[in-house]
């Protein structure tokens, strides 16, 4: 008689309700089980077939809750959240919306601003961030210590910092970008395959018009040398065109194309500016996507061209992009936003569909960021990097499984967020019942108040200076 012995692992979990991602759908699955074994899922099938075959040192049971892959913000700036509501309903919105206020900001030697993102979009269930920023030392020390998935963007520039005028060319300072390149090849040596291989490290020009031609080109031939990709905002808005056209003659994709910047190394952020030829021509190269239709959609009121993007083959990620322009960090808004901001584009009920989206905010977007293997689904040799949703929420009732199941409608068009209630990454929770791993809330809620107030007199006069239209609502009493 042969014996069947049950393999031994670290957890198991069990809910009503799976959406795993696999194939080209959500992967549903009813009353299933996820076999859990030092942070790497080895088995997810259904709960009779996972108990038959595996005894679990801990089992997490969620009842008639959902199970899903965790959420990927494929681009943030979470270093700008102490900004949220500065910069909205004003035109020219890096100069005249955001400016004064950064140029003016209190040091933040704490990561309050990376904190507060995280308490935000971590309760709502995003489990990796791409991180665009200048000094990531502490959002990867923030990142290792909360325990999440990141990918960590290092900041390339060789434009000035200061306020430029419509029409104004940007002038370069060599040696600024040289410290810039310099610090990013610093960053990714540091820790790029920090915090047990959770953290990546990949190289961030800020956009075509912020690095001239020599800089892109050694910038790009750092991270070939290095395995990494790149990650920058492209065509990102009529200021980036003109800037192009005004130095080069050329809009930004045509002149990325001629110095061979679009190929799968390419994450392109935003295309606000691409028309779908040029979206089509991005997609084509083998180049990846991040929509970031909420902060897009507030700064420059565009719908840019992701579903022509996907129509020529191309992968595409959601971003939630930065508090000042889109006021918050929560995918939820982000997949519904895109949703629907594309119906109306294309006046199409049909298009960008709710399971589009959902896919796009998990599978597709680690994808986008080229970590496909390792996240974005549960499936046997990936992490396991899963939330747990509350489906009792009123917003998400009633729950209908026959003749249609309308989990993935009411996730996408009516969930807000507390309605995740777990979150997991490699296998550990890091947020349970609202409170994030390694933050303290109060701590951070109290020092922010205190931030708010010194930004408050050190900003006044540029603001007032400036007299831009949120200025003038001010005197108004309209904010």
């Amino acid at each position: 008689m042969i014996e069947n012995k049950l393999r031994e692992i670290d957890l198991l979990v069990t809910a009503d309700h799976f959406l795993t991602m696999e194939g080209d759908g959500v992967g549903y699955r009813y009353r299933g089980a996820l076999a859990v074994d030092k942070g790497t899922i080895v088995a997810v099938g259904s709960r009779a077939n996972i108990t038959a075959r595996y005894i679990s040192r801990q089992h997490l049971d969620y009842g008639s809750n959902l199970v899903m892959p965790g959420l990927i913000d494929a681009h943030t700036h979470l270093k700008l959240s102490l900004l949220r509501g500065l910069a909205q309903d004003v035109s020219n919105w890096m100069m005249d919306g955001l400016s004064p206020f950064l140029s003016s900001a209190p040091a933040d030697p704490e990561g309050l601003s990376v904190k507060l993102g995280l308490l935000e979009a971590v309760r709502a269930g995003t489990t990796t961030f791409s991180e665009f920023s200048p000094d990531l030392d502490i959002v990867g020390e923030i990142f290792k210590k909360v325990g999440i998935r990141g990918v960590l963007t290092a900041f390339i520039r060789e434009a000035v910092h200061r306020r430029y005028r419509p029409g104004e060319l940007y002038i370069y300072d060599p040696a600024l970008g040289e410290q810039s390149l310099e610090d990013a090849c610093s960053t990714f040596d540091e820790w790029n395959g920090e915090a047990d291989g959770r953290l990546m490290v990949y190289f961030g020009p800020q956009g075509a018009d912020f690095a001239g031609k020599d800089l892109l080109a050694r910038a790009k031939a750092e991270a070939i040398k290095r395995g990494a990709k790149l990650h920058m905002h492209v065509q990102q808005g009529d200021r980036e065109t003109n800037q192009l056209m005004m130095r080069y003659g050329k809009r930004p994709i045509q002149w990325l194309a001629d110095i061979g910047y679009l190929d799968d190394q390419l994450i392109a952020v935003h295309l606000t500016d691409a028309d779908e030829e040029e979206a089509e021509k991005v997609a084509v190269s083998g180049a990846s996507m991040v929509v970031c239709s909420g902060s897009i959609g507030i700064i420059d009121g565009i719908v840019p061209p992701a579903l022509a993007f996907q129509r020529a083959g191309g992968i595409v990620g959601l971003g939630s992009d930065q508090a000042p322009g889109n006021n918050c960090h929560n995918m939820w808004n982000e997949m519904k936003l895109t949703a629907l901001f594309n119906k109306i584009r294309y006046h199409d009920p049909e298009a960008m569909p709710a399971w589009r989206v959902l896919r796009m905010a998990t599978i597709e977007g680690a994808r986008a960021l080229g970590i496909g293997s390792v996240t974005g689904s549960l499936e046997a040799g990936k992490r396991a990097d899963f939330i747990v949703v509350d489906l009792s929420k009123p917003a998400l009732q009633p729950v209908h499984l026959s003749p249609m199941r309308n989990i993935v409608p009411n996730l996408v068009y009516s969930a807000r967020g507390d309605e995740v209630v777990t979150v997991v990454v490699d296998g550990q929770i890091v947020m349970e019942n609202g409170k994030v791993r390694g933050i303290d809330k109060e701590h951070v809620l109290r020092e922010v108040r205190v931030w708010s107030q010194n930004l408050a007199s050190a900003s006044a006069r540029s603001f007032s200076t400036l007299d831009g239209p949120n200025q003038r609502y001010m005197l108004d009493q309209k904010l």
